[in-house]
């Protein structure tokens, strides 16, 4: 995630914390000194929020291990002022895989909680826990009970939060992914806005939480429907056939020519019949704005972006492109290249889908 820390990296996992985790402290340790508490006890509340985050991060890797037994790979681990956020590769489509993977999180703060109470009951008698108010007393019971907060909010049917997640693998196994996605999707919506209504009246902390979900799961509803879309389609089913090429002996003053030629965007460079790289836009233009316009192609072209063939699946060739951040790949029939595959292209094969999709329901 951009604008993230790295803090180093276990079980070959990167974990990152977001430069807005900065501010979080900062409104701690404030609200602190404005409630009338010593610089000692404001530094204090900092430890416990960031051994609570350390928690939290316990909770991410809890669903990326956990991941890991299905053969889902997890890219990093960032840490946010709203919480963790585990980037797996995919979600396990299984139900019961899924299922595990989000309980997993929660799990690991039960644990936490539980290790909590013995220690706390080893060193003071159960009477005093007992008398203990909410977000009152001692250090470890503090701790303790905001872990079984965040299992319980975590659990709230909130798509794409944990619960929500578990509530669509129980619905997948009765009514099949994307219908289980879209009611999740659904129930996750209202409660977001249930959570904004709240935060609006008590905590604008809640707001943010809000909006988190209401776009996760619009995004996870919108994932979902690519992916009964594009079901069983090979790359060549959603390739462009007309494109240019350049070699990378070509000036950019050619490959400009050609950008506003056209409506193509991103041109595969080729030379001797081979695809040497892509020129994107993004990359031409900052080569001209750096005043590198008598440049050649072949000193822009970037060539992270691996060509894939025309029988290749198209919903995990999509997957490896969101991975390497490619919009344009090419696509080779027996080592030539006869298309290009573009995010933009697969969207507008989506949309048609969705609305045939429409028509048919609508008995037309």
């Amino acid at each position: 995630m951009k604008w993230s820390l790295r803090l180093g990296s276990y079980a070959g996992i990167g974990v990152y914390l977001h430069w807005t985790f900065a501010l979080l402290i900062g409104w701690i340790f404030m609200m602190h000194l404005n409630a009338g508490q010593t610089v000692v006890q404001a530094l204090a509340g900092v430890g416990f929020v960031v051994v609570l985050f350390a928690c939290i991060l316990l909770h991410e890797f809890g669903h990326a291990l956990t991941a890991r037994r299905y053969g889902v790979k997890t890219r990093d681990i960032t840490l946010l002022p709203i919480g963790g956020v585990a980037r797996l590769e995919r979600i396990p489509e299984k139900p019961m895989q899924e299922f595990w993977v989000a309980i997993a999180g929660p799990a690991v703060n039960v644990v936490i909680a539980a290790i909590l109470f013995i220690v706390i009951l080893s060193l003071d008698r159960a009477n005093q826990l007992l008398q203990v108010e909410w977000f009152q007393g001692r250090f470890l019971v503090q701790l303790m009970w905001v872990n079984l907060l965040i299992v319980v909010f975590n659990l709230l049917p909130a798509f794409p939060m944990d619960g929500g997640r578990v509530l669509r693998a129980l619905l997948s196994a009765r009514i099949g992914r994307h219908r289980a996605t879209m009611v999740a999707a659904n129930i996750g919506q209202g409660m977001a806005i249930l959570f904004g209504i709240i935060g609006f009246f008590h905590n604008p902390f809640l707001i943010f939480i809000a909006i988190f979900v209401y776009l996760g799961a619009q995004g996870e509803a919108a994932h979902v429907e690519m992916q009964t879309a594009l079901k069983g389609l090979k790359v060549k089913d959603a390739m462009m056939t007309r494109f240019r090429t350049l070699a990378a002996g070509d000036p950019l003053d050619r490959a400009l020519a050609e950008l506003l030629a056209g409506s193509q965007q991103d041109f595969p460079v080729v030379e001797d019949g081979r695809v040497q790289g892509v020129l994107f836009r993004n990359d031409l233009v900052k080569a001209l704005t750096d005043g590198r316009s008598q440049a050649r192609v072949g000193e822009v072209v970037a060539d992270g972006c691996h060509p894939v063939e025309v029988t290749d699946d198209l919903t995990r060739t999509l997957e490896v492109m969101r991975a390497n951040q490619c919009a344009t790949t090419p696509v080779l029939d027996g080592g030539r290249i006869v298309g290009l595959l573009t995010l933009e292209n697969v969207g507008e094969l989506v949309m048609v889908h969705a609305a045939m999709e429409e028509s048919h329901a609508r008995g037309h």
